[in-house]
């Protein structure tokens, strides 16, 4: 790497030679590195190529599943769900115990109790994180889909954002087949209660439950809201709202 000294700033490669700003000014440096070819063929490479492949599978596990929860993440915003949910996908991905290297993937993972949880750890919005926002027990039917709380108090019970005047609570159960894509949801009825210190029992429940193949995943969501003349407006578009896998089968 060398500094260049030059009238004329210069960004990008010329020549085999890289050009760009760095934090001690204008640098260069020669272009180097490995080729494409090298890496897809040489025997040297094997490690490498099988650790691209299962990383790209993680990737591909993680947007299968945010498509299929498309609905529920319309207003759950967080800026790095995407790489934190890859980065789980991988961890769920290594408990595959029987497909050879290069080939371990999600769908086997999720055969096993550590692949499960490694799931069930992640919060979609790492900024409103369902341990942290909901301070009550709970209790979740996994024949039904019914997610229930039994005499929530809010103002207590939630750990509510400013300027928040009622909340939503619903469930929802997926049915997602890693490998063939196949998706089918349910949601259910959704629990608007006013952030006060009035006892509410909290019921969600699927009409029906999904009947596609694959895993199966029970979520719970919390969303916020600010009263406005008796309307009700998102918080702060969906920062704060909870959306958390609970169970999977």
């Amino acid at each position: 790497m060398a500094k260049l000294k030059s009238l004329l700033k210069i960004e990008g490669t010329l020549d085999g030679m890289t050009f760009y700003k760095g934090k001690d000014g204008y640098l260069v440096r020669t272009k180097g590195g490995i080729s494409k070819s090298r890496i897809e063929n040489d025997p040297a490479f094997i490690r490498t190529r099988e650790n691209g492949k299962e990383f790209g599978h993680s990737a591909t596990s993680g947007k299968q599943l945010r498509q299929a929860l498309t609905g529920l993440l319309v207003d759950v915003k967080d800026g790095r769900m995407t790489p934190r949910l890859t980065q789980t996908m991988s961890k769920v991905k290594n408990q595959d115990l029987i497909s050879a290297r290069g080939s371990r993937n999600v769908s086997e993972g999720l055969n096993s109790a550590l692949g499960k949880a490694a799931l069930k750890a992640f919060d979609f919005n790492s900024n409103a994180q369902l341990s942290a926002v909901l301070l009550s027990d709970f209790s979740f039917d996994t024949a039904t889909g019914e997610f229930s709380i039994t005499n929530l108090i809010p103002n207590q019970q939630i750990n509510y954002p400013g300027g928040a005047t009622h909340l939503s609570i619903s469930s929802a159960v997926l049915n997602l087949d890693f490998n063939t894509n196949v998706k089918e949801i349910a949601i259910g009825n959704i629990v608007n209660i006013p952030i006060n210190g009035s006892p509410t029992n909290v019921s969600s429940i699927p009409t029906a439950l999904p009947t596609a193949g694959g895993s199966v995943f029970f979520l719970v969501k919390i969303s916020f809201f600010q009263e406005v003349n008796n309307v009700q407006y998102p918080l702060n578009n969906g920062a704060y709202n909870v959306l958390k896998i609970i169970e999977i089968l």
